[in-house]
């Protein structure tokens, strides 16, 4: 079973999917952004915290954090109920939800609201520690009007939706209160002590990365960062350039540094490097120009929200960019080889296929998550891999179980043939069969060795 990325933030039972998984034989995962940022949170790293609790609070999953991982979100529901007691909080509306108002609900959209101005201080003063990152653009607050109630962005300047800002300080927009401080204290305390939490990272980096090759097909979430040609971008990281499978690589040590490794600045660069991944225009499982969260809670204006996509997603019809990519990570092009890709939702309902380049490109992510299911107009894609070819699998949406019981209603699925091969593929054509023809050769010489007497049997 290979997870092509985001368990989590795609629905109400990330925990309870890991748990699972955690008991399954054979599986890999190429984490997703979504799973990165879950792995910042568990390290500790504050922006990482504060975008976990806020994508819980916007679909009105924060019962992920408090159930789900015993995580006590009561200092900040405290907080936000007493500091924007008399807000509306018109723009931290949930999202992919239908229920009712309520008291809770009131209460989500005051935490809402309160782990959002968190989330922007703390990824400002991130932005102003770690300057290699090059994000000083989406350090917002300071161009922010508070008397006008207006941001200038790019020479233009917008009128804000909401003004009610009584924890920022003009003069000082980034710094946290001491009681929003002291909250972050408490919950990085949390999210580090937390010990299912930890078990489900750990699985994550024993069983993930963010790559994986195998039998001739390249599984990864995002993108390969592309420059407006069709070739490999240089992305810098903490001072030194990467690309392409290089890239990818030193991102994903600095993951594991971020949890292990004993230098602390080490350490903490690791951290940064994982909200870098969350949010980054050159982070391969991110892939936009930016992350608009605050141009979507705050201004009107459509054209701000825009977040354009890297050249890849242009340039994947495209056979030679493809073969370079495939190149690049050690597969020849002229073989049967692939690129599975996830992260950008397949829009079937009008008319996009997820089969892309001729059948060497298949996109399978099809919103799995209901959230997303509106927009593609199903419930995801599993593809299946077998010794006859590939099939594509396009699951329908599931309404209920009741439904399913009353109109006979299961989860239907519909089969496409992407490739099928004239002979059946082996299990000595798999990356398996050839280990094992590896360890045979070894096996063999072993025996050989013994019986003409070069290692003598020890009793």
């Amino acid at each position: 079973l290979h997870i092509v990325g985001d368990i989590y933030d795609r629905g109400p039972g990330p925990h309870l999917i890991m748990d699972k998984l955690l008991k399954y034989h054979s599986v890999d995962i190429q984490w997703g952004n979504h799973d990165v940022v879950w792995m910042g949170a568990a390290a500790g790293q504050l922006g990482c915290i504060a975008n976990v609790i806020r994508i819980c609070a916007r679909y009105g999953n924060l019962d992920i954090i408090e159930d789900g991982y015993g995580i006590n979100l009561l200092p900040l529901a405290t907080f936000a109920m007493r500091m924007y007691k008399d807000d509306p909080c018109t723009c931290f509306k949930l999202k992919g939800t239908d229920r009712p108002e309520s008291d809770e609900m009131q209460m989500n959209l005051r935490i809402h609201k309160a782990i959002s101005i968190i989330q922007f201080k703390v990824e400002g003063q991130i932005i102003e520690r770690q300057k290699g990152f090059h994000l000083e653009n989406r350090a917002l607050l300071h161009k922010i009007d508070y008397q006008k109630g207006t941001i200038n962005l790019e020479g233009k300047e917008y009128k804000l939706l909401d003004t009610n800002f009584p924890t920022i300080d003009p003069k000082n927009p980034y710094k946290l209160t001491s009681e929003e401080e002291e909250i972050m204290d408490r919950l990085v305390h949390a999210f580090v002590g937390c010990e299912k939490l930890q078990e489900h990272m750990r699985f994550l980096l024993a069983k993930g990365g963010l790559y994986k090759v195998y039998n001739n097909n390249l599984l990864y979430h995002g993108c390969v960062p592309l420059d407006a040609k069709g070739n490999l971008k240089e992305v810098e990281i903490f001072g030194k350039k990467y690309r392409g499978k290089a890239l990818y690589d030193v991102l994903e040590s600095y993951v594991r540094k971020g949890f292990f490794a004993l230098d602390p600045k080490e350490r903490e660069d690791g951290k940064d490097t994982m909200w870098y991944i969350w949010l980054h225009p050159d982070s391969p499982l991110f892939g936009k120009n930016k992350m608009a969260t605050f141009e979507r809670y705050f201004l009107a204006e459509k054209e701000t929200h825009v977040e354009k996509k890297n050249p890849y997603y242009a340039l994947l019809e495209n056979e030679t960019v493809v073969d370079n990519i495939m190149i690049e990570f050690g597969l020849d092009p002229k073989e049967d080889t692939h690129i599975v890709n996830g992260h950008v939702p397949v829009k079937r309902k009008d008319g996009e296929s997820p089969i892309k380049c001729n059948g060497k490109v298949m996109v399978i992510d099809g919103g799995f998550s209901r959230a997303y299911q509106k927009e593609t107009g199903i419930a995801g894609y599993t593809l299946v891999y077998n010794s006859y070819g590939l099939l594509l699998v396009a699951h329908e949406p599931f309404e209920s179980t009741e439904a399913a019981i009353k109109k006979e209603n299961d989860i239907h699925s519909e089969t496409v043939v992407v490739t099928r091969v004239n002979e059946r593929r082996l299990v000595g054509d798999t990356d398996a069969g050839r280990k094992l023809k590896e360890q045979i050769k070894d096996l063999e010489w072993l025996l050989a060795s013994y019986r003409n007497g070069q290692i003598i049997e020890k009793l």
